[in-house]
């Protein structure tokens, strides 16, 4: 299944993508699970599938505002560092453990809406990524039982403000300006994703290809990622593990490449599908 969260009649909503269309659950189960974390939470993914046999969807893809896939997850885990190339580009050393920060929801947009631009920094750079949803809680996972904690697969734009980012040693400033990361355009369900599949990684900037990996190419695999990161906090459910960037982000080309108002970044995981947003500067600017 495709699950996505999205506005509605301005009150937060979610259903399920079937072609271009949608059936809206949150008037079939919202009684039960009012948004699309507590659908999880609550272990009813069949019971959204029945919903699906059992109801014609009601709404068009194209006419929805999306929200981020996890409108409100209790937490959002970044890994950094976790492709070599990009560890080489940006000069830094291997790591034996994942190099981790955290984001915050307010710092996310949703699939088709705008990454702004803030007017601190024009810095504003790309980094392809895919998130992990977590459906499953737990401490200290296993790396072996990892699988079995996972709900779904979606795309993830982990914008950063490069200067704020590089201008401390701590990176969350430059990781968490207000809407410059982009997370959708839904959430595919993890029975459609194999365990340990290899998926492909592609970002473009204005249809130019920037960035370009496998899963097999993370120096930290996604179950040593949910492991690790179970061992020091439980993970719960809607919980988001953003699980690296490849080479080529615009900061390290030469000449550097930002994104700027007007600009089109697409990233694409092919198990997934197409994350795309439009970039525009902040109006408060």
């Amino acid at each position: 299944m495709k699950l996505i969260s999205f506005l509605l009649h301005n009150t937060p909503s979610y259903g399920i993508v079937q072609g271009d269309d949608v059936l809206n659950l949150t008037p079939i189960l919202g009684a039960q699970a009012p948004d699309l974390k507590s659908l999880i939470a609550n272990n009813m993914l069949d019971q959204a599938a029945k919903a699906l046999a059992n109801h014609k969807p009601d709404l068009k893809f194209a006419d929805l505002h999306l929200l981020p896939v996890i409108t409100n997850p209790n937490k959002i885990v970044c890994v950094g560092l976790n492709y070599a190339d990009h560890v080489r580009e940006t000069g830094r050393e291997l790591t034996e453990s994942p190099a981790l920060f955290l984001r915050v929801s307010e710092s996310q947009v949703g699939h088709g809406q705008n990454i702004v631009r803030p007017p601190e920094s024009h810095r504003l750079d790309y980094e392809g990524e895919i998130a992990v949803v977590i459906g499953k809680g737990g401490r200290r996972i296993s790396e072996a039982d990892s699988w079995s904690h996972i709900a779904g697969y979606s795309c993830y734009n982990d914008g950063s403000i490069r200067d704020w980012q590089v201008s401390t040693t701590q990176w969350t400033a430059g990781k968490n300006f207000w809407r410059t990361g982009g997370f959708g355009p839904w959430m595919v369900t993890a029975d459609e994703i194999k365990p340990d599949q290899k998926m492909t990684l592609i970002t473009r900037l204005n249809g130019q290809e920037l960035q370009r990996a496998t899963t097999d190419m993370m120096i930290h695999s996604i179950p040593r990622q949910i492991a690790y990161i179970s061992t020091f906090i439980p993970l719960e459910a809607g919980d988001v593990i953003v699980t690296g960037t490849p080479g080529g982000v615009g900061n390290k080309r030469s000449p550097q490449v930002f994104m700027k108002p007007g600009d089109v970044v697409e990233i694409e995981v092919d198990a997934v599908g197409i994350l795309r947003n439009g970039i525009v500067d902040d109006v408060a600017a």
